[in-house]
């Protein structure tokens, strides 16, 4: 493979990895707002999932449609929150990737010269 192509390579790796790291950046403001995090942090995923808890032990709620759709309302609040750390995780992964990518890049660069 000829230093043209891995350089080429590593440009197309470090766009694609730009994406996530974009996407890390818009979560870490989102959960730096005071607003998302009134609303979303304590309202849905600490106040609304315990209300959810409480409903599925109500006495008037054990009908299986009820506990269905509390079962799926629970279900949501927890895939929304592992779409928020799967989002970081994978951010996290792509920053440190696209570091080494642009270290690889320019030292190939530095040789071609």
């Amino acid at each position: 493979m000829t230093i043209e192509s891995q350089v080429e390579t590593l440009e197309i790796s470090i766009t694609q990895a730009k994406k996530y790291v974009d996407k890390l950046n818009s979560v870490m403001n989102l959960l730096k707002n005071k607003d998302f995090n009134e609303f979303i942090e304590e309202g849905y995923f600490k106040q609304e999932a315990s209300r959810l808890v409480l409903l599925k032990a109500d006495p008037a709620m054990q009908k299986p449609e009820d506990q269905a759709a509390i079962i799926r309302s629970i279900d949501a609040i927890g895939a929304f929150r592992q779409y928020i750390s799967n989002t970081i995780q994978m951010g996290r992964m792509m920053e440190k990737s696209m570091q080494e990518d642009e270290v690889t890049r320019d030292e190939l660069l530095m040789e071609s010269e």
